[in-house]
């Protein structure tokens, strides 16, 4: 069944001209087809790059609305539009004008898991990976308003110097689900395993790490790392890659409940239909897409500086 449906995705892709894109956290049949696999950005600047005429985005929808924000003139198709990111819908663009009004010198730094909307209304984005780096970029402002998810908000206060965070109340429900326990329990299975978080994860955990991540960051981690066991607290669909990218190695899941239902939302019937019809397209209002790709813009203009 799945090698028919593979092959029925193969023939289409190549008639249509099409690639496909899948998250880290995808199912791992849709990881084994995709084009490409990797981070929400790292997908979306490949999207940009790719000379495919149809885009389809394997992931949750902020992701796919970046992909076409960074390239509004190809098109963009999701599997399943109704695959949301729960941290992503806790702030909108009404409560980030809110808040920069009563932080009027405040500047905004907004993680890419959120709306184009939000991002519009935002100086500048981060991933999880460069948050550090682009709060230190921000030199005249000494106020810096952290959106959506508390917790990178934390976790990269702890890392720069002299600047007063500003935190929205958000977070992320499937790396909230890894707690201490976990992992002291999984340390205590497997004492001599390396373990990696993502700084979505609560301060209490990431403070039990020996690395602390971006899901490429774990990628990178495990291919250079001597340990041949490794402790990983994201959602377990990252563990699929990792697997298979490196033979040798062991991986255990800090949590078999950090599962996002909405990454998982995606089948390969769901990516044959959406082939075959391309009727799930998204739109992004030109207006708020030319705001956002500033924002995100800037951020990868940081990158080239190393």
């Amino acid at each position: 069944m799945i090698e028919e449906l593979a092959g029925r995705i193969a023939e289409l892709k190549s008639k249509k001209n099409a690639v496909i894109l899948a998250h880290n956290y995808q199912r791992g049949e849709i990881q084994d087809i995709a084009d490409f696999v990797g981070d929400s950005l790292g997908l979306s600047i490949a999207a940009s790059k790719t000379k495919a005429k149809l885009i389809v985005f394997c992931g949750v929808y902020f992701m796919a609305e970046t992909a076409k924000i960074l390239d509004p003139d190809k098109k963009v198709i999701m599997p399943e539009v109704n695959a949301g990111c729960p941290m992503a819908d806790m702030i909108t663009a009404e409560g980030l004008k809110k808040l920069k009004a009563e932080h009027p010198q405040a500047r905004v730094v907004c993680y890419v898991n959120s709306s184009a909307e939000v991002k519009a209304g935002s100086d500048i984005c981060c991933t999880s990976a460069n948050a550090v780096k682009v709060v230190n970029s921000i030199k005249d402002a000494d106020e810096i308003i952290f959106v959506p998810d508390k917790y990178l908000g934390m976790y990269t206060q702890s890392k720069v110097k002299g600047k007063k965070f500003i935190f929205w109340e958000g977070y992320c429900p499937t790396h909230m689900r890894i707690l201490p326990r976990d992992i002291e329990k999984q340390k205590a299975e497997h004492p001599a395993a390396k373990v990696v978080v993502h700084p979505e994860c609560r301060p209490e955990v990431t403070a039990l790490a020996d690395e602390v991540l971006s899901t490429e960051g774990m990628i990178n981690f495990a291919k250079k790392a001597e340990a041949r066991e490794i402790i990983v607290g994201t959602e377990v669909g990252l563990l699929h890659r990792l697997r298979k990218e490196n033979p040798g190695k062991t991986f255990y899941p800090a949590s078999d409940l950090a599962t996002c239902p909405n990454m998982k939302l995606t089948t390969l019937e769901k990516l044959l239909w959406s082939l075959e019809e391309e009727r799930t397209e998204i739109i992004v209002p030109q207006a708020i897409a030319d705001r956002a790709r500033a924002a995100i813009q800037r951020m990868i203009e940081i990158g080239r500086q190393d």
